[in-house]
């Protein structure tokens, strides 16, 4: 199997789905021309025309709100929002109009959108440009949150969102566009709803999504070395959430680490640490442990490292987890 950039992945997606159906296009800033802020556009404007390759003014709801139109006209538009920092200024668009549609019509109108955007850390973008905001998003019934992290999974789960009869918000970090793995030459789709067991353990179940995931699994590589065994669960998708998967591994540790780069007050390592407890409170050893990101805006430069989690944040509160303490630093 070939490997190649997280990048190229979602290109590859997007331009396959645009050959296969002619009702896909895409819009947003610096799409065409430019080739996309991250290059995930590049040469579609080439290939596929003006008519389907949209440059877009610097007016997120706009083109925002000219996705939902599209969509509800019987077109598939893929919608870029160029950092999912702006989601702010869409949110009409995104959660009164996109999410809300097609259950208040009956199911009369259907809304086959993808918003795609980026967020994360990782390039010192400072506090305006480097949130990870899908706790928003997760909290808008109506729309379905996809959070890849590898190669492989970013093109198969957008082919899915391009798919799909309901609204997607599809959300790459920034961090990981450069990042390569394998991925399938052939045709191939990821469903929704199925997380993903990277590493089978006893000791402990690790759960992350995005670019955390990689973060994890160097610190349960660590672990490993020291006696601990830990299980490492990538959700891929936050709705739907395929919590059997998750309840399962508890049901065989006895112990959770939720990591996640978003903040931690009311974020989705809140969510993921309730529903844990509401349904594996028999199976748990020890409470439920959150390593989230700090509650403060996100520092610029070499601070933006203190405001995530790290490895050795996951392998010392790991360690005090299993070998009897609650995890606390």
């Amino acid at each position: 199997m070939r490997e190649i950039t997280y990048r190229d992945a979602i290109r590859e997606a997007i331009a396959e789905e645009m050959k296969r159906d002619d009702r896909v296009f895409i819009a947003g800033e610096e799409v065409g021309l430019y080739g996309g802020a991250y290059a995930t556009t590049r040469n579609l404007l080439k290939e596929f025309g003006a008519k389907r390759v949209v440059d877009t003014p610097i007016s997120e709801a706009s083109f925002t709100g000219l996705g939902v139109g599209a969509a509800i006209a019987g077109l598939r538009p893929i919608i870029e929002l160029m950092y999912v920092d702006f989601v702010g200024l869409a949110m009409d668009q995104i959660g009164n109009q996109m999410a809300k549609l097609r259950y208040m019509t009956g199911g009369q109108l259907k809304i086959p959108m993808v918003l795609r955007t980026q967020g994360g850390t990782g390039r010192s973008a400072g506090a305006q440009h480097s949130q990870s905001l899908e706790a928003y998003l997760v909290h808008t019934p109506g729309l379905r949150v996809v959070m890849p992290a590898t190669p492989e999974d970013a093109k198969g789960l957008l082919k899915t969102a391009i798919r799909s009869d309901d609204p997607v918000v599809f959300i790459e970090h920034k961090a990981l566009y450069s990042k390569k793995g394998p991925v399938p030459e052939g045709e191939y789709t990821i469903p929704f709803k199925e997380a993903k067991k990277l590493r089978v353990g006893n000791d402990l179940t690790i759960i992350g999504y995005s670019r955390m995931v990689y973060t994890v699994l160097e610190a349960a590589e660590a672990l490993a070395k020291q006696g601990i065994s830990a299980e490492v669960i990538d959700l891929r998708t936050l709705n739907p959430l395929d919590t059997t998967s998750i309840f399962e591994s508890i049901g065989k540790t006895g112990r959770a680490i939720v990591v996640t780069e978003a903040h931690k007050t009311l974020g989705m390592s809140a969510e993921l640490s309730a529903l844990i407890h509401e349904n594996c409170s028999s199976s748990l050893v020890a409470p439920v442990l959150r390593i989230a990101g700090e509650n403060v805006p996100v520092p610029a430069t070499y601070l933006e490292q203190f405001a995530i989690p790290q490895v050795d944040d996951i392998i010392c509160r790991s360690i005090r987890l299993v070998r009897g303490g609650k995890g606390e630093v």
